[in-house]
């Protein structure tokens, strides 16, 4: 995956960058995965480049899952092209009556004060893509982190939270001005330890927007990917009434 963000890196330095992503969003189509078949999809591609990356043990199912896949307030996405699963992320919404999501976990003592305290929380996780869409698909990342950052400004985040390793933070940095707020920890089920960024959307929403026009929205397209099954959807409406 991450040898993509360095040849996607590269082909910023074209002026038609933003032209090309934009281009390339009108062949996407973003998914939520509410059957068990676009699951067991999308678990394998997890497995897949996770493997490549040497950050989870083998397994004889070849798929990657956990618990948290199955939270209240978790969405499990699918990006497609052309009709194929191209790449994947779950989001969470956590919030102070539903606080479950999968940083919380190792994060507990930075986490759990902040959403005790009302803040709203978006967690993204199992971030992955397949690796020849990837090389053939230049940008495919920014394309998927879009579906991040739409579920950001749908419920207008106190926190969107990146669990990474360090070798991952300066790309946070530079696409969402992400900032650590803690050093890497051990992670359930990953061999690495992971470290914990945030950054609200209301400080970075100017930033983004200037910078990467494509990851602009309207509220009708974030509506019909979020009002089913996303836990932001009533709160968003109480947030943008207020």
């Amino acid at each position: 995956y991450w040898e993509s963000v360095m040849s996607t890196l590269a082909f910023r330095r074209d002026t038609g960058f933003a032209d090309r992503i934009a281009g390339l969003m009108d062949r996407v189509d973003y998914r939520l995965a509410e059957c068990d078949e676009d699951l067991e999809e999308i678990f394998r591609l997890r497995y897949e480049a996770y493997m490549r990356e040497g950050s989870i043990e083998p397994n004889a199912l070849r798929q990657f899952c956990d618990a948290y896949d199955d939270s209240d307030s978790a969405s499990v996405f699918g990006a497609y092209i052309d009709g194929q699963l191209v790449s994947s992320v779950r989001l969470h919404v956590a919030t102070r009556e539903l606080p479950d999501c999968p940083s919380l976990e190792p994060f507990a003592d930075i986490l759990g004060p902040e959403l005790a305290a009302g803040k709203v929380v978006v967690d993204s996780t199992r971030f992955v893509t397949d690796k020849s869409a990837a090389r053939h698909f230049a940008g495919l990342h920014f394309v998927t982190l879009r579906l991040c950052w739409l579920a950001v400004e749908h419920v207008r985040a106190d926190h969107f939270l990146a669990a990474v390793r360090k070798e991952h933070q300066a790309f946070y940095r530079r696409t969402f001005k992400h900032r650590e707020i803690c050093p890497p920890r051990p992670y359930a089920m990953l061999r690495a330890p992971i470290s914990l960024m945030t950054v609200r959307y209301d400080d970075a929403a100017g930033y983004v927007h200037g910078r990467y026009p494509f990851f602009r929205s309207n509220a009708f397209e974030r509506r019909m990917l979020f009002e089913r099954g996303f836990a932001g959807g009533p709160l968003a409406d109480q947030r943008q009434a207020a």
